[in-house]
């Protein structure tokens, strides 16, 4: 959409986007009220304080799936980029992102594996570990328990 004009491709971009932070918030959303449920199910804990902090656990899960994503995007995309450099440099004299070279395709999917799927789980593990916060502290305050603003205060 780039090539027609810019403000084509500029719409394309913040659509995407808004897929991608839509669509990330409220599965986030949905997984978390679903651990919070099966927590309240299967386990008996001392107090609401204790289960919250059992479901902390959840963001630092989400970091962990960040932590790899990124890793293997990386590691995906350095294979592919060594690839294309020796099969089209070494063996054809192109260059690097030259169109006639099969492994640039290769290395553009590296590309969007490491920032676009890498992106996306450090996005989902900023949320989680904000999310779990807000929700130990709205547990653990005073003020907070038992009323419509402990509810909506994660949100």
């Amino acid at each position: 959409q780039c090539w027609k004009d810019l403000k084509s491709g500029f719409a394309v971009s913040i659509q995407g986007g808004c897929v991608m932070g839509l669509s990330l918030v409220s599965i986030g959303v949905v997984a978390l009220f679903a651990i919070v449920l099966v927590f309240k199910k299967v386990f008996q804990f001392e107090s609401p304080e204790a289960m919250f902090e059992a479901i902390a656990g959840y963001g630092l899960g989400g970091s962990s799936i960040a932590l790899f994503g990124r890793v293997g995007g990386g590691i995906y995309t350095k294979a592919a980029d060594v690839g294309a450099d020796l099969s089209g440099k070494n063996d054809y004299g192109l260059e690097e992102d030259d169109y006639r070279n099969p492994a640039c395709i290769a290395d553009n999917v590296g590309d969007n594996v490491g920032d676009i799927a890498g992106m996306g789980a450090d996005l989902f593990g900023s949320f989680a570990e904000s999310t779990c916060a807000a929700l130990v502290l709205a547990s653990s305050s005073p003020d907070l328990e038992g009323s419509w603003s402990a509810l909506m205060y994660p949100v």
